[in-house]
């Protein structure tokens, strides 16, 4: 089950698929990096992923929800 409560701590990082190393953009609570990665261009959106403690998503699958 997915950790999806606003103050989740949770990793927002970017994967692309040119470079192996992930870049991590913020280290927080799940509102917050919701809305780090809602204000970044819609390409970029693509390449970023939210790890949870139990679980990693696509950030585009988390803000469909």
């Amino acid at each position: 089950m997915r950790s999806t409560f606003a103050t989740a701590t949770v990793r927002l990082y970017r994967l692309d698929d040119g470079d192996p190393v992930a870049e991590t953009l913020f280290y927080g609570p799940l509102d917050e990096a919701l809305a780090i990665a809602a204000a970044q261009s819609d390409d970029l959106q693509a390449s970023l992923w939210i790890a949870t403690d139990n679980d990693v998503a696509p950030y585009l699958d988390l803000a469909d929800e």
